[in-house]
């Protein structure tokens, strides 16, 4: 190798498809692994990084999340030891951390570089998060950004001498007062799985990615925007638990068995059980008063329950539902404490475990691309034209049976009148569904072979005879 040839170490994460590539010296080419590792992946210096155009911003965000994946966190933030049962590897071939970087040649536009290209495989490491930690550490990256978007979320609901009196959470109705404009604001965000196809292109959104994609004027489903309320709420030591909910869920929870599905991921005959988690929210204990907190919208009401209201969905007996509006029918979602390890750890499950998340919150779950009081937007991928005929047709047939105004488009595109309305009621969302289709096309051909084209089929999800649209549910 040459002395003044650029060396590039390229991280990849095996089941997120997650990368990041950094320029190291030469150097460190005659270290071993685990030495590299420690140097650029523990204790990589980020900042300084950047600062020398060693990496770009992107690919800075993209290791220090790829940082938590591979180590444990302290309390304090700290990144600790690596989770047991990760394995490296480089060409396919597992790699000591003893071992010295094997080195490829390669090109960048016209330039040679070399280049340490390291894949890590964490199919046999467990559920050993600490998330007390995980949300400190990734609160301290982008602190200033989270402030902000906590006092502009209590400016829009509050007078401006009021933000800081309420942010000292000296009382519990200034506790109450923060918690409800951040579920508010997370709730009026889209409910949406089209950003797992645009921009960073993140198969499954942590809290704070999540809080990020709102601020950038996207969204998430239901688990992430729990996830980014909670992160939220921990970080002003606000005392909450998840909650998991689910279509005629009545039942107690099935724990065990959920636990024993997030070890084995055999969830193909598992509707009985999965229903339970087909949706998540948040019980919060401000200074013992009870407030069940659910801030996900799509087709769920925006929901802030105090104590008997709360424990009335909760309860052991008697337990009541929230109906929640489907595409073509009404259900009844029963909400449920469980130990939580079950919900945290299918968070983690999904963020990364499951390489495939992407695909089942469209398909398996059936939230489509995006989701309103008024509109589904979902995409429709076919072989040929037969199978696009096939596909048509049933959507016809449930848009007829429940008199829905419906389009359904062999192009990914809005040519028609419905989608025209929707264009001009939505034109930032419209867009946003436009600019995933090729990352969609990408991912599909991954997980269901290739030579798929794509199309998109248009709901009008508010009935003509008579509006379904969620009403907000508040009771303090």
């Amino acid at each position: 190798m040459d002395a003044t040839t650029p060396v590039i170490f390229q991280i990849n994460d095996l089941i997120t498809k997650r990368a990041s590539a950094l320029r190291v010296r030469q150097q460190d080419t005659a270290v071993s692994l685990g030495t590299l590792l420690d140097k650029y992946l523990l204790h990589a210096p980020i900042d300084q990084l950047i600062q020398e155009g060693r990496i770009t911003p992107r690919a800075a965000d993209t290791l220090f999340a790829m940082q938590d994946l591979v180590y444990i966190s302290s309390n304090g933030g700290q990144l600790l030891d690596m989770f047991a049962g990760i394995v490296f590897t480089q060409n396919g071939k597992t790699v000591s951390l003893t071992d010295l970087p094997l080195l490829e040649p390669s090109l960048v536009g016209e330039s040679e570089v070399s280049v340490i290209d390291l894949t890590i495989d964490r199919t046999n490491v467990g559920y050993h998060r600490n998330w007390i930690g995980f949300h400190r550490r990734r609160w301290h990256l982008s602190a200033g950004a989270y402030m902000t978007f906590v006092k502009s979320t209590l400016e829009s609901e509050y007078d401006l001498g009021d933000v800081e009196t309420i942010l000292q959470l000296n009382t519990t109705d200034r506790k109450l007062k923060l918690l409800k404009a951040l579920a508010r604001r997370i709730w009026n965000s889209d409910f949406e799985n089209y950003s797992r196809f645009i921009g960073d292109k993140l198969i499954f959104k942590s809290g704070d990615e999540t809080i990020r994609n709102i601020a950038d004027g996207g969204g998430g489903i239901c688990s992430e925007k729990v996830q980014a309320l909670k992160f939220l709420t921990d970080h002003f030591g606000l005392r909450s638990e998840y909650i998991i909910a689910g279509n005629n869920a009545q039942a107690p929870a099935p724990v065990d068995k959920l636990r024993e599905l997030l070890n084995t991921f055999e969830f193909r005959f598992s509707k009985r059980y999965m229903r339970y988690w087909q949706h998540t929210a948040l019980l919060y204990d401000i200074d013992g008063t009870l407030v069940l907190v659910d801030a996900t919208n799509g087709n769920i009401p925006f929901l802030f329950l105090v104590d008997d209201a709360a424990e009335r969905l909760l309860g052991y007996q008697d337990k009541k539902p929230v109906q929640v509006r489907m595409v073509e029918s009404e259900e009844n979602f029963y909400y449920h404490r469980v130990p939580q390890d079950v919900p945290e750890n299918l968070f983690c499950a999904l963020e990364g475990w499951i390489p495939d998340a992407d695909m089942m919150q469209v398909f398996d779950n059936e939230l489509g691309l995006y989701l309103s009081g008024e509109y589904f937007i979902g995409p429709v991928p076919y072989l040929n034209e037969k199978e696009f005929d096939k596909l048509k047709e049933e959507y016809n047939t449930v848009c007829r049976r429940a008199n829905l105004e419906y389009f359904v488009n062999h192009r990914w595109d809005y040519d028609s009148p419905l989608g025209q309305t929707f264009v001009a009621m939505e034109a930032r969302v419209s867009q946003k569904i436009l600019q995933g289709k090729e990352h969609f096309l990408h991912r599909y051909n991954e997980w269901d072979g290739q030579g798929h084209e794509a199309g998109l089929v248009i709901i009008k999800v508010r009935r003509q005879d008579k509006s379904v649209s969620p009403k907000p549910q508040v009771q303090i």
